[in-house]
């Protein structure tokens, strides 16, 4: 039993894939009553807010116009991959995902948040880093949509417009995005 009085007392698979699988969970709430909630079990993900600073001291972000199929669109977003390879710390994920997407290498990485993306469905936990000192290094894509993805770079007080008109859309670029803005903005030098 838990804090709250909630009793998970088990999951059913349903389907096993590659990353994920979905289970029907079953529960006990606080009086007796017992229910079932699908869930997909997730090792969880990072994503990475890239800043570059110019040489006259201006602030610009890459980010990634990808096709993302569940959408059948493209979706721009920051930097982010799956927590896929077994044991790897999400700090050593972000590296690795950031040379990969972008070909940016960090000379220094930053843990801005970590949250939930979707509770209602999923135990998904989602790492949200901040990264600065880049240094280009070549990407090292993986799969057809890493292929012909856009990477591309634009000032921060654009891509933070893009996410008040909705252009940006995607939850972990709008966390990163805006915890980077306020973090610009609260002049913490040490971080950029």
């Amino acid at each position: 039993m838990t804090a709250d009085g909630f009793t998970h007392l088990g999951d059913q698979s349903v389907y096993r894939g590659y990353i994920w699988e979905v289970v029907v969970g079953s529960f006990r709430d606080p009086v007796g009553n017992e229910f079932t909630r699908d869930i997909v079990r997730s090792p969880g993900a990072v994503a990475v807010v890239p800043l570059l600073r110019g040489d006259d001291g201006s602030l610009s972000v890459v980010l990634l116009r990808q096709y993302r199929a569940a959408f059948a669109r493209e979706i721009i977003e920051v930097p982010a991959g799956m927590r896929d390879i077994d044991g790897e710390e999400p700090e050593h994920t972000a590296r690795r995902e950031l040379i990969e997407e972008t070909g940016y290498e960090p000379g220094s990485l930053r843990l801005l948040h970590r949250f939930y993306p979707s509770t209602g469905m999923t135990d998904s936990v989602l790492h949200v880093y901040l990264a600065t000192d880049l240094r280009h290094v070549g990407r090292e894509m993986h799969g057809p949509e890493e292929s012909h993805m856009e990477v591309f770079t634009v000032p921060l007080a654009e891509a933070v417009s893009m996410v008040v008109s909705g252009e940006i859309a995607d939850a972990k670029s709008t966390i990163g995005l805006l915890l980077t803005d306020r973090l610009v903005r609260g002049l913490d030098n040490d971080v950029i």
